[in-house]
This record gives structure tokens, C-alpha cells and sequence, in this order.
């Protein structure tokens, strides 16, 4: 079927039709999800492709629709703008390639409908870490710029494992763990897609199970492979890297890349979702779709790929793996004060950029703050701090942001935060913690409790780091090496909190 492009509704002789028009699905549903749009919008907007399901068959036997003038559509379109976006991720360091730069021009075009954009995510593991976040910054940026954010979970892909990036062919899953996996990652996209009012909240999920479930090994052959071109397939990067490789490619892997590209045929065909966006090592996983969609559907310039960096610190490494492991979204993995210490430890080196590519601060803000790093009143870490700031308040919510805050300062050593054990209780989530009966607490030197709670390795550590002015007790500077711990001490009798300098803290509890 040959799709049509950059055409409205009025430029078409077909509005005699409209009680009787075939509405795909999610076109309608968006009618319906979103009642503040009214049907005379809906029809103003939309471009005549996406405004006809594949089948005959009408989804609706009557839709009520507003028939305006020509003159009148047109001028209401010359006064509706969108910000670019390609021109906006590509300022901030969000942009490695596009697949044409007809995208540049169709994104911020009033007569062209707002774009459709998802991200796939694949389920293995329960949350999205770090590494997945660009991609939810840059779908965040589409619906800040008047499009709609489709994420994608991969119930099916899952299954397969993407080799990209990968050296080892993914572990199977069982079908417990993956729904447990696919339910964790949903809530996350709902919470950070949909509960960011700045972002404009217009977003849908999808899980490609739902069309892969039913289909047989001969309809993929007919329906995929019969249009794949195995020399194009093995050309692919990441594939090209792997049969080189000790371990090899299974077959399995080596379809991922087909299975892809058939999401983004069926979301384009089916959902009018026309662009598909990932990092940089997922070119070739979207450019497969865009063939595919080219191929079979016979449309040029209407399906978009766009990829963005990598998350790389200064020195080439991968950014978002601490000492732990992944630093993962979801607070009931890691906490949102561990989330915004490792924002806060970024060095100054790296500081500037990840704002400009992990927060919607404008260009001019960022400026601001890179000039005021120059300068000899410059107060060390206040970049970092607007960099967790921003980061925790996008990822967990301002609720998030208020928790993660409220521990850093409670854990400032000499801080004025009075310690309760409720915090005590969340902190030591992150932070070493010990049980000691209370005959081995109360009444022993501060000197030899340091030791038996591992704070440090021998006494003469503990005296030397007490001489330097460094030794906490609640966030209370110890000076007296003689010093025992007093009934006073223990944080409503549960236990207190021992500190090292800045970074080595213990939580004490009593057993």
C-alpha cells in the first residue's frame, strides 16, 4: 500500500467520508483517552495516512467529525509551531544519526501531525538502569516538543536477547521472571513518562508479545523473511562482531534483528507510530525496520530511525555502574539518596556535559553554571548538586528528590539534622551496618566500638583519624578519645550512627 506524506486532511476531496472513516485503533483510542482533544483537532492535525486502518472494515460505523474550511485549517496550522526537537537533541549531545534529515523538517512542521516516537525496552531485569535513561530523556523531549512517547516493552524480545553490545548470548528467562520483569519496568515508564507535568504526559506502552504470541514460524518466514537479505544482516555491526568472536552467534541472536524490525513495521502499519529511536550501538536493529517498512509497504520517507550516544564519562568508559553493580531506576533496587550520590560524585570534568545530555535545564542555565566553574568563588560541587537535583527529581518524583536530600544532610558530618531511627532505618539501606547486644555498646570506648563495627581496621586508625578532627558519632564530632558511649547516645535506644570523614559511615544497630 503506498503511503502518502506531508498531506492534511483539507488537502484531500475526502471529507464526505468521514462518517464512515476506517480509524486505526490507537488513533481512535487517543480520541478517547484524550477527551480535551476535540474531534475537530483530531481532524485538523492528522495526516491522511495514519487516518486509515489496514483493513475494509470499519472500526467505528460512525464517527462524528467537525468539517472546516480549507482557509480556516490552513491558517490555524500556520499558527501552530513545535519546537524542533532533532535541532534541540542535537544542541545538548542527544544526537548521533538519523536516518533522513527529512526528520529535521516533518518534527517542527505545522501541517504535518505530531510525530509518534517509541523506545524499545527489553525485560531482563525488573528495573531499567541508567544505561536505559537517554532513551526516556529523548522520548521525554518529543513530548516536550508536542509528540507523542511510545514505550515498548520487549515481552517477546525478551525472550531472544539483542546480541548489540553483547558478548555472551543472553541467560533464558523463565515466563514468571519475565512478567514479574516486564510489570517492574511498566510502572517505571508510566511514573517517569507520565508523572512529569512539564513533560506533557502523552505517552503509551506497548508490549510486543501481543503480536508475536500467535504468530507461527511460517507466517515470520513469509511475512519477514522472505524480505531480509542475509549479506545485509551479517553486515550488521553487532553481528559482524560476534562471528568473529570465540563464542560465535546462535541463530536465535541473529533473528533479533528481523523480530525488531517487524515491531517497528507492525507499531508503523498498525499504531501510525513512525519513529523509532535507541543508542547508538541500535543503528542497525532500526534501520532493519526501516527497510522492512520500505520493502514491504512500499513507503519512502514516512518511518524514521534516530539514534543518540552512549552514556561514555570522559575517559571512554561506560557511564552508570558503580562499585555495586547497575545503577538502576527503581527505588525499590536503589534507593533515591544512593541515586543522587552517584549524580553527586560525578567529577567536574564530566559535570557540564551530563547536564546538557540527563536534564532539561536550558543551554542558558548550563552556561551559567560552566562559567561560574572558572571562577574563585565558585563553591566546589554546586554543578554536581544541580546535576542530582535535577536528575533524582526527573527519575523518582519530587517525593524522591525531598528522601534523597533529607539523608545526604542527616549523614553531613556536623550537621544540624537531628537524627530519628526512621531515617536511620532508610539510610542504612545504603551505608555497612552491624547489630551489637547493648552490653557491648553502652558504656564501651568510642575508640573500641569503632573497631567492632568495622569502621575501622585497628584502634590507632580510629585515634589518628579522632586527632584529625574527622570521627562522627550522629553526625557529632568526637574530640575526646576517652569518650564512651552514654544511654544518651543510642538513637531511642535502637542504635546510632558512626562516622569516618565524609564517605565511611556505619550504622550501629542494637540487638
Amino acid at each position: 500500500m503506498a503511503y502518502a506524506t506531508g498531506m492534511t486532511l483539507a488537502s484531500r476531496s475526502i471529507l464526505p467520508m468521514c462518517s464512515r472513516t476506517c480509524l486505526s485503533p490507537l488513533r481512535v483510542a487517543s480520541l478517547l483517552v484524550f477527551p480535551e482533544k476535540s474531534s475537530a483537532t483530531f481532524f485538523r492535525r492528522i495526516q491522511v495516512p495514519h487516518l486509515f486502518s489496514t483493513s475494509t472494515t470499519p472500526l467505528f460505523s460512525s464517527v462524528k467529525c467537525s468539517i472546516q474550511s480549507t482557509s480556516s485549517l490552513e491558517t490555524e496550522n500556520q499558527a501552530v509551531s513545535r519546537p524542533n526537537v532533532v535541532d534541540i537533541l542535537e544542541e545538548r549531545g542527544l544526537l548521533e544519526s538519523i536516518t533522513s534529515e527529512n526528520l529535521r523538517s516533518v518534527c517542527s512542521d505545522p501541517k504535518v501531525a505530531p510525530l509518534r516516537v517509541y523506545c524499545g525496552f527489553d525485560p531482563t531485569a525488573e528495573s531499567l538502569h541508567l544505561g536505559n535513561l537517554l532513551g526516556i530523556i529523548v522520548l521525554s523531549w518529543f513530548q516536550r516538543c508536542g509528540h507523542q512517547a511510545v514505550g515498548l516493552i520487549g515481552g517477546a524480545t525478551g525472550r531472544v536477547g539483542d546480541p548489540s553490545g553483547k558478548s555472551l548470548e543472553r541467560p533464558e528467562l523463565d515466563a514468571d521472571t519475565l512478567e514479574k520483569n516486564i510489570a517492574g519496568i511498566k510502572r517505571i515508564i508510566i511514573k517517569i513518562l507520565g508523572g512529569n507535568p512539564s513533560s506533557g504526559g502523552s505517552y503509551v506502552i506497548f508490549n510486543n508479545y501481543d503480536w508475536w504470541k500467535d504468530m507461527t514460524m511460517l507466517d515470520f518466514l513469509n511475512k519477514v523473511g522472505r524480505f531480509a537479505r542475509v549479506g545485509t544482516m551479517m553486515a550488521k555491526e553487532s553481528v559482524k562482531k560476534r562471528l568473529e568472536s570465540e563464542q560465535g552467534m546462535s541463530y536465535t541472536e541473529f533473528t533479533y534483528q528481523l523480530l525488531q524490525a517487524y515491531d517497528f513495521l507492525h507499531l508503523f502499519k498498525n499504531e501510525g507510530i513512525n519513529v523509532q529511536i535507541g543508542g547508538s550501538d541500535q543503528w542497525g536493529n532500526i534501520t532493519a525496520g526501516t527497510d522492512l517498512i520500505r520493502k514491504i509497504l512500499q513507503a519512502e520517507e514516512a518511518a524514521y530511525g534516530l539514534t543518540f550516544p552512549l552514556l561514555l564519562k570522559n575517559d571512554g568508559t561506560k557511564f552508570g555502574k558503580s562499585e555495586d553493580g547497575a545503577i538502576w531506576l527503581s527505588p525499590s533496587m536503589l534507593s533515591p539518596y544512593k541515586f543522587y550520590q552517584y549524580f553527586f560524585s560525578v567529577p567536574d570534568v564530566d559535570v557540564i556535559r551530563f547536564l546538557k545530555t540527563l536534564t532539561f535545564l536550558s543551554l542558558d542555565e548550563i552556561k551559567i553554571l560552566e562559567d561560574q566553574m572558572t571562577k574563585s568563588g565558585y563553591v566546589p560541587n554546586t554543578a554536581q548538586i544541580k546535576l542530582a537535583e535535577e536528575v533524582t527529581r526527573f527519575v523518582h518524583g519530587e517525593e524522591g528528590l525531598k528522601e534523597a536530600i533529607k539523608a545526604t544532610e542527616a549523614l553531613r558530618p556536623g550537621a544540624e539534622t537531628k537524627l530519628d531511627w526512621n531515617l536511620i532505618e532508610r539510610i542504612a539501606e545504603d551505608i555497612p551496618s552491624c547489630s551489637l547486644p547493648i552490653d557491648r555498646v553502652s558504656g564501651l570506648s568510642i575508640v573500641d566500638l569503632s573497631v567492632s563495627a568495622g569502621l575501622f581496621e585497628s584502634k590507632s586508625a580510629a585515634r589518628r583519624m579522632l586527632k584529625q578532627g574527622g570521627f562522627y558519632m550522629n553526625n557529632e564530632r568526637v574530640d575526646d578519645e576517652n569518650k564512651r558511649v552514654e544511654e544518651e547516645d543510642i538513637v531511642e535506644g535502637k542504635g546510632l550512627v558512626l562516622s569516618a570523614g565524609k564517605k565511611n559511615k556505619v550504622v550501629v544497630r542494637i540487638s
